[in-house]
């Protein structure tokens, strides 16, 4: 690997641990209450796919992030600056991950939320590669590396889930009322629930 990709690399893992704005450590980001949403399809329905499928499914920059653990360039990807009503699941198993409703804007050029749509859908790894130690964050079901957790989000939390968006897939908020496999997640700040198929490629 050439000494330009390595700082490369450097540069922008840097940037995802030190925004603008930081307000706290990344060392020890404490995990949000549960979320009482009901799960409709169990944790175990989703998983990995062969990695000659995954090859040929994914684009290059998917397969590199989910499987190679690398970093997106930011203000450069799909949901940074993302606002619609929705949630976001794993590109690889379709796993539901994140929604819109916990999404804001970090100032980072990735896309961040305060917490997961489901705890058991993340893990938490320490990750201590480029010389700092972070928190990885990846997906249960798909093993799929999804980015870092860092402790310098907004109140009541404080958790900043920084996310790279080639490791996501976006379901648009809309009503479905015939599909078995169904979930109810609360859209954007509108009080009425909307359902959302889940896991569907």
């Amino acid at each position: 690997m050439s000494k330009t990709i390595i700082l490369s690399i450097l540069f922008i893992s840097a940037l995802a641990a030190f925004p603008l704005a930081a307000r706290g450590s990344a060392e020890s980001p404490t995990a949000p209450p549960q979320r009482d949403i009901p799960r409709s399809t169990p944790l175990e329905s989703y998983s990995r796919a062969d990695d000659a499928i995954l090859k040929d499914q994914l684009t290059d920059l998917q397969y590199c992030v989910t499987q190679e653990n690398a970093t997106e360039a930011p203000f450069a990807n799909d949901y940074w600056d993302h606002k619609e009503a929705g949630i976001y699941v794993d590109v690889v198993s379709g796993e539901p991950l994140f929604s819109s409703t916990d999404k804001f804007d970090s100032g980072t050029g990735w896309p961040s939320f305060t917490r997961a749509l489901h705890q058991d859908s993340v893990r938490e790894i320490t990750d201590r590669s480029l010389g700092m130690t972070r928190t990885e964050v990846r997906s249960t079901g798909g093993d799929s590396h999804l980015g870092h957790l860092f402790s310098d989000g907004p109140a009541p939390g404080g958790l900043r889930y920084c996310i790279n968006s080639a490791a996501l897939r976006f379901i648009r908020c809309r009503s479905w009322r015939t599909k078995a496999t169904l979930n109810i997640v609360r859209c954007s700040n509108k009080k009425t629930p909307c359902s959302v198929p889940f896991g569907e490629r």
